[in-house]
């Protein structure tokens, strides 16, 4: 874990008491920084030892508590325009630093391998008010550019995030696979998609850290906040390390999944992380070279799947999930491609 000290910060974190920002306030809190969150509890509490403001970021004087001092940095992890252009109206002129979080879904394109933060986003999203997750890309868009507009790109540092794992993931999305694995007997079968397609995957520890190191260095910029690109089967290696499980994996083509209405990347009755390479080709191998150099670090794939499935144990391995395949519908899709003779 990336930690860099200089002299302790007043750090606000606008969030704090959910995943990521509840991460983020930790790592801070142990880095020797002074935290306060500005949250309104409906996630949970605050880490221990930091300081908790309740506030509701939608209703007239939801800042009063905080926007009477300075600080040396904010964390916002907001997705609704309004929010973000709240926050910095309200905290902008007394804040030094700006750390917005974005994500990935900006970019206009999947498709193109290889791509950095050139590449061109979605239009922002415009109407006021609450932004349905659908408008989700363009909705991130338009709070990037709230935040330098108001503050201009020497003072904000823009996290793209794209898919993150680790411990305490609710998602059920990254998590599947851990879990998937831990539940199977030796040889037993697993639908898979091709073990080539590309993986990106970040741990929400490192990038708890780096947007700690942002804050503290003052980093400005527009960055990918990405693990490096790798391919499935790595993953699933990780997963048989973790759980000491050897499964037989049955792996399909992205067009036997199609067919098969095999839903992709997340929800009920997905194959969590496949996503069809003909549309998404460049979802999971944009570049990270400039966060690297923004002192991003990351840890290797088997740490993460290990904390991902100490995370499902936890919880549950039989639990009903958010997102993958249920036990049943997994079994009638391994029929069609065995008994059948189905070519995947």
């Amino acid at each position: 874990m990336l930690l860099v000290m200089t002299s302790p910060l007043q750090l606000l974190v606008l969030g704090g008491t959910s995943w990521l920002g509840g991460a983020t306030a930790r790592v801070a809190r142990d880095a020797g920084h002074q935290v306060t969150c500005l949250a309104r509890g409906v996630s949970g509490r605050p880490p221990e030892g930091v300081s908790w403001v309740r506030g509701d970021r939608d209703e007239p004087g939801g800042y009063d508590e905080v926007s009477g001092q300075d600080w040396d940095a904010v964390i916002d992890v907001s997705w609704q325009p309004d929010q973000v252009r709240s926050a910095l109206a309200a905290l902008g002129e007394r804040s030094g630093h700006w750390v917005y979080v974005s994500s990935c879904s900006v970019y206009a394109d999947d498709g193109t391998p290889g791509e950095d933060e050139s590449a061109a986003v979605h239009r922002a999203h415009e109407v006021p008010g609450r932004v349905d997750v659908e408008a989700y890309g363009p909705a991130k868009v338009a709070c990037e550019q709230a935040c330098l507009n108001a503050l201009g790109h020497e003072r904000v540092s823009v996290a793209r995030a794209g898919l993150i794992g680790g411990y305490g993931d609710l998602s059920d999305r990254f998590g599947y696979w851990p879990a998937r694995v831990a539940r199977a007997e030796d040889a037993e079968p697993v639908l898979s998609p091709p073990r080539s397609t590309p993986l990106q995957i970040i741990d929400v520890e490192d990038l708890a850290a780096w947007l700690v190191h942002l804050a503290t260095t003052r980093s400005a910029g527009v960055f990918n906040a990405l693990g490096d690109s790798l391919p499935f089967g790595d993953l699933l290696d990780a997963a048989e390390e973790a759980a000491a499980r050897t499964p037989s994996y049955v792996e399909v083509s992205d067009d036997w999944l199609v067919a098969h209405e095999v839903e992709p990347w997340s929800g009920p009755d997905s194959l969590p992380l496949w996503l069809p390479q003909a549309d998404y080709a460049g979802f999971m191998r944009r570049t990270n070279d400039s966060a690297k150099e923004a002192g991003l670090r990351l840890r290797p794939l088997p740490e993460t799947v290990a904390s991902s499935l100490a995370w499902e144990r936890e919880r549950g391995l039989d639990r009903n999930r958010r997102a993958g395949l249920p036990p049943l519908a997994e079994e009638r899709l391994l029929a069609l491609v065995e008994p059948a003779g189905d070519a995947p």
